[in-house]
């Protein structure tokens, strides 16, 4: 089938195309040249992905899984989202990656931080604590201890006026949404529609 596209807009589409692979060939020469195999920081992020999954592995709630997991991903989901969104205008920077072909910092999305809100969650279930109020104690932790750590190593870069309130922020509002999310489906699960003939 033949397309339908203007040509001056299928001119621009495949320069777009073209600048696109030659930015993701240029961060693949940056990663081999500061951020591959024979650098800390590379097994540093290596790290931040593979321990939290095994702390993970051993620790969840076998018979919350499904909640925990559905929690997890949607952290890991809005997270990325956001974190891709910020990098892209260059807010944020990840001069050391263990993943190069991905934008965002896939150690600190898809592991280390998602596999903290799932523990804090499963605890505050199985204690019986305030879900918000030990999720806030984390997002400080992430906010104002990790972040500002891994801007000291320069493992994370802040730029055009963002600052650690912004990256706070950030983090509560992935967090409200997941659980939001979360919250619907549970009502979901436990309220059926009845459907009559």
């Amino acid at each position: 089938m033949k397309s339908t596209i203007p040509p001056e807009q299928m001119e621009q589409f495949e320069e777009l195309k073209q600048t696109q692979k030659k930015l993701a060939e240029q961060w693949i020469d940056y990663w081999r040249e500061y951020s591959s195999f024979d650098t800390w920081q590379f097994w540093f992020n290596a790290a931040m992905i593979v321990l939290p999954l095994i702390i993970l592995y051993f620790t969840i709630d076998r018979k919350r899984i499904f909640l925990l997991g559905f929690y997890g991903f949607n952290i890991h989901v809005w997270g990325a989202y956001l974190d891709a969104l910020v990098t892209r205008y260059n807010y944020i920077g990840y001069p050391y990656k263990a993943i190069p072909f991905l934008p965002f910092n896939v150690s600190i999305d898809t592991s280390f931080a998602p596999v903290l809100f799932i523990l804090i969650y499963q605890w505050t279930l199985e204690k019986k604590k305030n879900f918000y109020l030990y999720t806030l104690f984390l997002i400080c932790f992430l906010a104002f201890l990790f972040r500002p750590l891994s801007v000291a190593h320069n493992l994370f870069l802040l730029g055009k006026g963002a600052n650690y309130v912004h990256l706070f922020f950030g983090y509560i509002v992935i967090v409200l949404i997941s659980k939001g999310i979360t919250n619907l489906f549970l009502y979901m699960k436990n309220h059926p529609i009845a459907f009559h003939k």
